[in-house]
């Protein structure tokens, strides 16, 4: 009786129950396997019941197409056998994708500690590194997940053949009134509210564990959910709140306590002329951009025993103690060090299409003052839109993988940090011979997953050799290896060299912002660099102004960064976590943070080192203020084209 009343949506009824009970079982073993996290927040109800909520509206909003189809042409006929197919092929397409990204979700948690997000969508162009990395990192996955998707596929494939058998046909003058019914139901679901909004992610997390609040959705709406707001990403930073570009720039200006007469553009806000503290011969910059190499991993910084070079290095120049990353993603760091631009919940501006030329970096500045400007990687230029974004914006050479001739040790992500470095060393000291004074961004590989590296080179830190621990141990003695190099060369004393982190490794926990895994080792060294360690608060946007000033480059920017040789303590750190903003200030001896989320209130909050957590506190208008002026600049300068030099022309 059931069959006859829903007729041809019969079949479209059986798999959205069939993908809800799957859906629920997968967000239950899902919660089995983070326990801990779950329990610490009370959050089994919730979890499952909102996570209901969401799999009704997904299911909904996916085999929507499908009702209409089987409601106005089902039927038995040669036309409506075709639309029989087109639905049975539907249905368990879109339930092999759904089952698909279940089945994917482990490997992605505990690579990202959150469930497939935009990430997983914007890897796929590069699938020789995932590939590689899967089958170094995740090769239990790797080989499931094609098998155990393939076969659901067939087993849907009979299920939606058994359940298209003998349908009873609706009669056109009932069709209509069935749509009605059956239409509007699924469109009350796929909504799942009467509010002005539907239901989004922000609607339905209630913890302030990120990785919790994402078990609530499912690994398709997640991921489909990314690729409908990339597309408007450009406007991000208005989820947080509204400011006029009027006031966003009078609170930054206040916040930076720097003369009016500094700001020389009316058209470009923050443009302002800077004067080096060096007032001798410009030096050369080098940036050893490290990747993932997070304060966890370096000794001095109070972290695993795993930097005795860096830690030797640390006794000789000017280390950093409370500097902190903008972003969990390389992309930000490099968009941090090298351009000096605040974070968004955009993706970063290497990879948006508005900021591929006439974007400020050093390279540009520098390159107008006779430097040589290159990137220096061991990987494929390609990836992360790294070269588009280096080409377009002042980096006149890129040297990658395919420049390394007969290299010691090539990785998943390219080659060693060895060949790395021992390229870099070739190219300064030609370029020195040369009399050409140079600026170069070197970006590190090895301490990446699946974390392959040289044997014998370092006395392991645990077993097996391909660990995290591991690789970062490497990285440092590959660091070492280069520094052995450069104080014997010809180029050693005309340069400052500044290390720093990009982000750190598996940026994850039960906070809104995990502030621990956002703390970065920087370091500069360099033939006349005092030996000092530094407690300010300061951030990544902070350190190419610095190194501009400590290496005698006087000039016009637009960078929001501090000129650490000078300001006296710039107090306040920016953090950008996915879709939740950070701004961190040390008020009476204690980290203090704003939290900036998606259509809510500014909230206060304290970071307890010994916990590792935030308890919520009240702060001051005025810090709330300064949080949103920061993270609405970026979108602002991103759409409006303020974040250049005052000659370049202005693109419409």
């Amino acid at each position: 009786m059931f069959k006859r009343q829903l007729g041809p949506t019969y079949p479209i009824f059986i798999f959205f129950i069939t993908n809800l009970l799957l859906l629920s079982a997968s967000r239950i073993l899902l919660g089995l396997w983070q326990q801990e996290r779950v329990e610490a927040v009370n959050g089994w109800l919730p979890m499952l019941l909102q996570g209901i909520r969401i799999d009704i509206s997904s299911l909904c909003w996916l085999f929507a197409p499908l009702v209409i189809i089987a409601i106005f042409l089902g039927g038995n006929n040669t036309l409506e056998n075709w639309a029989n197919f087109i639905v049975r092929f539907g249905l368990t397409a879109l339930s092999t994708f759904i089952v698909f990204m279940e089945i994917a979700t482990p490997a992605f948690i505990d690579t990202y500690d959150t469930r497939p997000n935009r990430l997983f969508v914007e890897y796929l162009i590069y699938p020789k590194e995932v590939f590689n990395m899967l089958t170094n990192g995740h090769l239990v996955a790797l080989i499931l997940t094609p098998v155990l998707t393939a076969l659901s596929a067939w087993a849907f494939w009979k299920l939606a053949k058994k359940a298209s058998q003998n349908l009873y046909t609706f009669s056109w003058k009932r069709r209509p009134v069935v749509f009605l019914i059956i239409g509007g139901l699924m469109f009350l679901g796929a909504r799942s509210s009467l509010q002005h909004r539907g239901i989004n992610p922000a609607m339905v997390a209630f913890s302030s564990d990120p990785l919790v609040n994402s078990l609530v959705l499912n690994s398709g709406y997640s991921v489909l959910f990314a690729v409908q707001q990339m597309k408007d990403e450009d406007q991000s930073s208005e989820i947080y709140g509204k400011m006029s570009l009027d006031e966003v720039v009078k609170t930054l200006k206040a916040a930076r306590q720097r003369p009016a007469s500094d700001y020389i553009s009316p058209d470009l806000p923050t443009l302002t002329r800077n004067q080096a503290s060096y007032r001798g011969k410009p030096k050369n910059i080098v940036i050893i951009l490290e990747e993932s190499l997070g304060a966890q991993f370096i000794g001095t910084l109070g972290g695993k025993p795993l930097s005795p070079y860096f830690d030797k290095l640390a006794e000789e120049g000017w280390l950093f103690d409370n500097l902190y990353a903008t972003g969990t993603r390389s992309v930000r760091g490099i968009e941090a060090v090298t351009s000096g631009f605040t974070p968004t919940p955009a993706r970063a501006v290497v990879k948006l299409t508005g900021s591929q030329q006439g974007f400020f970096t050093i390279a540009e500045l520098l390159g107008k003052q006779g430097y040589h400007t290159a990137f220096i990687y061991g990987g494929e230029k390609h990836f992360d839109n790294m070269a588009s974004f280096f080409y377009g914006n002042g980096f006149q050479e890129i040297i990658d993988q395919k420049d390394y001739v007969n290299p010691s040790f090539t990785s998943t992500w390219g080659v060693s940090d060895e060949d790395l470095f021992n390229k870099a060393h070739e190219k300064f000291t030609a370029l020195q011979q040369n009399g050409q004074p140079f600026f170069s961004l070197v970006f590190t590989s090895s301490n990446h997953d699946p974390f392959d590296f040289p044997s014998g080179k370092i006395e392991l830190y645990e077993q097996p050799q391909e660990t995290r621990n591991n690789a970062a141990k490497y990285a440092d003695y590959a660091l070492g290896h280069f520094f052995d190099l450069a104080k014997k060369s010809n180029y050693w004393q005309d340069t400052v060299f500044l290390v720093i982190a990009d982000h750190d490794s598996r940026v994850g926990g039960a906070s809104f912002v995990p502030v621990n895994n956002f703390h970065i080792p920087a370091l500069i060294l360099g033939e006349n660099i005092p030996p000092k360690r530094d407690s300010r608060l300061v951030s990544q946007i902070d350190m190419p102004t610095t190194l501009l000033s400590l290496a005698g480059v006087s000039g016009d920017y637009p960078m929001l960064g501090y000129d650490l040789t000078k300001t006296e303590n710039p107090n306040r750190a920016l953090m950008q976590y996915d879709k939740t903003f950070g701004y961190m200030r040390e008020i009476d001896g204690n980290k203090q943070l704003a939290i900036l989320q998606q259509n809510k209130e500014i909230q206060g909050y304290q970071y307890d080192k010994s916990k590792l957590g935030l308890g919520p506190i009240q702060i001051p208008d005025e810090m709330k203020k300064q949080a949103l002026a920061y993270v609405l600049w970026g979108s602002y300068a991103y759409k409006q084209k303020l974040h250049r030099m005052h000659n370049d022309v202005k693109k419409k």
